[in-house]
């Protein structure tokens, strides 16, 4: 059920259910209690608002954690904004987190992360490309979605287990979280919403 705190055992919906983020998010949100419906690519079209809206219909909130290799970025994401933006509503989902860069957010001093000096230039156009669908997703969500993008700080932590705990944080290339704990803060953030139309980073605590 939606209340003005989140979402308490409800049903969530996962895109991208099948990536080593959406498989951690399908089992904290398990973990939690919720009912989940796990959305892979052989269920419907993630950039078409019809098929959004036809997978989330009788859902409460909606991770997102999908990216597409055979599709240009610069097209893919924005167009997955787009169709979030128009489906959701209209399945009556009102709370959206999805997974976003670290590349696009800002580091401690105002600069982002991938102006940063060494940072690795050669998947600039994927970059860019996430945070062009950041900003589509900015554009065209309406007051009735209210959404939140969240990435690593810095990456993902492939090996060990869980920290314990999180915090939001700026960009910084030596930040680590492991999927578990990144996982934590995507279900906090639909279980008691704090953070509303932003793109934010979080790290291990």
């Amino acid at each position: 059920m939606t209340n003005h705190t989140g979402i308490s055992k409800g049903r969530i919906i996962v895109f991208g259910a099948g990536g080593r983020v959406g498989r951690a998010a399908v089992a904290e949100a398990r973990r939690r209690g919720y009912e989940v419906t796990e959305a892979g690519r052989a269920d419907g079209d993630i950039t078409s608002a019809a098929d959004v809206a036809a997978l989330a219909a009788g859902h409460d909130a909606a991770v997102v954690a999908v990216h597409d290799q055979t599709a240009p970025p610069g097209v893919f994401f924005p167009a997955v904004a787009r169709a979030l933006a128009a489906g959701l509503p209209r399945a009556a989902v009102g709370r959206l987190v999805s997974v976003g860069l670290a590349s696009v957010l800002p580091t401690a001093a105002g600069t982002l992360l991938m102006d940063t000096p060494g940072y690795p230039q050669e998947w600039r156009e994927f970059y860019t490309s996430h945070g062009a669908g950041t900003q589509t997703l900015r554009a065209a969500a309406p007051k009735a979605l209210d959404w939140v993008v969240l990435s690593p700080a810095g990456d993902f932590a492939h090996a060990g287990g869980p920290a314990g705990g999180y915090a939001v944080a700026p960009a910084d290339a030596a930040s680590r979280i492991t999927h578990a704990d990144f996982a934590r803060a995507l279900l906090d953030e639909i279980e008691a919403p704090s953070l509303h139309r932003t793109h934010a980073g979080v790290t291990s605590a």
